[in-house]
């Protein structure tokens, strides 16, 4: 099933990486991932497709845990 990941960053490096590895580990596969930079330039805006098996609960929760993770939203896809 595939599901729409809306997430606020902080603007910090490696992030992204953290992001894409957490929903890897957790057995999604990232399909595509837009961002942007937020207007006080300290935070970024992300929107990430996802595709997997699991439920998506268990990704949302460690994607909360990561600490430049600031907000995150999951939706399944229409």
């Amino acid at each position: 099933m595939r599901y729409q990941l809306d997430l606020t960053l902080r603007r910090a490096e490696g992030a992204l990486a953290r992001v894409l590895g957490t929903a890897e580990r957790r057995g999604f596969q990232p399909l595509s991932v837009d961002g942007e930079t937020q207007a006080d330039g300290d935070r970024w805006h992300l929107r990430m497709t996802v595709e997997g098996q699991r439920e998506p609960e268990g990704l949302q929760q460690q994607l909360a845990k990561l600490y430049d993770c600031l907000a995150v939203q999951v939706q399944p896809c229409a």
